[in-house]
């Protein structure tokens, strides 16, 4: 037996959850959203800022994925947490918002795919926020999504951060989300009244009465099913029982950059060669599926501080972490309220550069991990800072292992392969070092931590960053949208060669955008459902 749809969403991360709650809106179709996670928006550590770090490797919420070992990560294996929960990524994430810079949208569209630049997406992410700063132009005022500036007065160095930055050339801006992505500013998020707002919270929980919206949670998608060259439905599990469900008008896939791949290529969509391998019967010959990957890849370097009471390596340890507990229970401010990374610059790292090539952004704390794994403030007060290229050009790519859909796939992400990924990378930290020997913020600063004043040439920097950089959890591109050969999707998300069948979440991105990728995701879920409405009301007017 199988229950049938008008539409199923797999997945209900950052798009997915926009779809589910757009494609339900009218009342006029069924919609199924299956989610391979439990909780939901109401989860305690999710539900507070701070809780991102019980978050980052807890297996209840999160896939917990590992890339494979490479000469760019040094041989080692970098965790890669992916969200397993109502919301996805955007439930365990650092809710910093980007959009990216107006040229990532426009090269999408000189790659061919037409609906896709600036001036196209602009209106969607104006519709899907609600943010009161910036210009009306580009800022939008009533969406779903709440957007805030972090607090000013979060660290006491974040004014010198900005007054040195202004001394090496780099101004401040109050909005690098309106027209021009350069400069220093404060990092916009999405928390609300020291809540985070997740797209679990924002778009599903409002959908969740509607008689037309079926919410699976603890549901494993396995394969989807393919009659012919047409999707009708999906295979999954819930506590080990084998189910089925159908879908009369179209099945969109979002479970993101590693899992889209993955759930295309258990259902024999991919290279053929390599599916037999697998044993899985090959079904559509898709050269792109599980290529393209792209990240961003970033040291984390890190300063000592000698100001004491300018980092939360004082309020973020014993006694006084319970006093800011209290503040965040009676205000919804302090430490507990607070993003990863609540300051961030956007900068050239050359003459002639047309737009920023790199970022830093700064978290007021140093960490490590505590007895049990787990991440812990420092004793020692200092703070981190991740830098990376803003539009890395190394390519790696996601396959499954096996035909077990339970069996996570291999992760090979190939970073530090490209030239201008290692020559990019290493003029961002120098810019960093330049920042930090800058007064008035030099003033506050002591010892360069990691890498250590030591480590000068390029070619022991790259060294370092090949054997201490982290993914910044942004992979996409792992069922790129375009026309050429080894694209996945077209310019309407549809799987190329198949019918019934969408892809919307960071998988579809052909290159990286310039920043944290929730924001694109959202949009892309907004944009997809725009696309699937306006078909089925195209299909229903020509039945008529």
């Amino acid at each position: 037996m199988s229950a049938t749809y008008d539409f199923i969403v797999v997945g209900s991360g950052s798009a997915g959850s926009v779809l589910a709650n757009r494609l339900s809106a009218s009342g006029q179709y069924k919609v199924l959203c299956l989610e391979a996670g439990t909780e939901g928006s109401n989860y305690f550590w999710s539900r507070v800022p701070i809780g991102m770090a019980k978050l980052i490797d807890n297996p209840a919420v999160n896939w917990v994925y590992s890339s494979e070992p490479d000469a760019g990560s040094g041989g080692r294996r970098i965790p890669v947490p992916r969200g397993k929960m109502l919301g996805g990524s955007s439930s365990i994430n650092g809710m910093v918002f980007v959009r990216g810079q107006p040229q990532d949208y426009d090269h999408w569209a000189q790659l061919g795919n037409r609906g896709w630049s600036y001036q196209d997406v602009l209106p969607i992410f104006r519709k899907m926020e609600s943010y009161s700063g910036g210009d009306d132009e580009f800022r939008g005022r009533s969406g779903p999504l709440r957007v805030n500036d972090t607090p000013t007065d979060i660290s006491p160095l974040h004014r010198r951060m900005i007054q040195s930055a202004e001394k090496i050339g780099i101004p401040f801006t109050k909005d690098y989300n309106g027209g021009d992505q350069e400069g220093i500013g404060i990092t916009q998020v999405t928390i609300n009244k020291g809540r985070r707002q997740s797209t679990a919270y924002c778009y599903l929980d409002p959908a969740r009465g509607r008689s037309n919206l079926t919410i699976e949670s603890g549901a494993m998608a396995e394969s989807l099913v393919l009659e012919g060259k047409r999707c009708v439905g999906v295979r999954y599990s819930v506590n080990g029982q084998r189910r089925e469900a159908r879908a009369t008008r179209e099945v969109i896939v979002s479970t993101g950059s590693i899992n889209s791949p993955k759930l295309l290529e258990l259902s024999g969509i991919g290279q053929s060669d390599f599916l037999r391998e697998k044993g899985i019967t090959p079904i559509h010959e898709l050269r792109g599926v599980g290529e393209n990957l792209r990240d961003h890849y970033s040291p984390r370097v890190r300063f000592a501080i000698t100001e004491k009471g300018a980092t939360f390596n004082d309020n973020g340890r014993g006694w006084r972490l319970w006093m800011e507990g209290v503040k965040y229970a009676l205000t919804g401010q302090g430490f507990f309220a607070m993003t990863a990374a609540p300051i961030r610059m956007y900068f050239k790292t050359r003459e002639g550069l047309e737009s920023p090539d790199a970022a830093i952004a700064m978290t007021p704390f140093l960490y490590e991990l505590d007895k049990d794994g787990h991440l812990a403030v420092s004793k020692q007060r200092g703070v981190t800072l991740n830098i990376n290229v803003l539009r890395s050009e190394s390519i790696g790519s996601i396959h499954i292992k096996s035909a077990d859909p339970f069996e996570p796939p291999a992760i090979n992400f190939n970073f530090m392969s490209s030239e201008y990924d290692r020559q990019g990378t290493v003029a961002a930290i120098r810019k960093a070092r330049a920042l930090f020997a800058t007064p008035p913020l030099a003033d506050a600063v002591g010892e360069e931590l990691a890498p250590g004043a030591h480590v000068q040439t390029d070619e022991d920097l790259v060294q370092w960053i090949c054997n201490y950089a982290e993914t910044t959890y942004h992979p996409v591109g792992t069922c790129k949208m375009g026309a050429d050969p080894m694209a996945v999707v077209d310019d309407q998300l549809r799987v190329h060669g198949l019918q019934g069948l969408r892809v919307a979440d960071a998988s579809i991105m052909p290159t990286l955008t310039s920043g944290n990728t929730n924001a694109p995701s959202i949009m892309i879920g907004e944009k997809c459902a725009e696309m699937v409405l306006a078909a089925a009301a195209s299909a229903g007017r020509a039945a008529a």
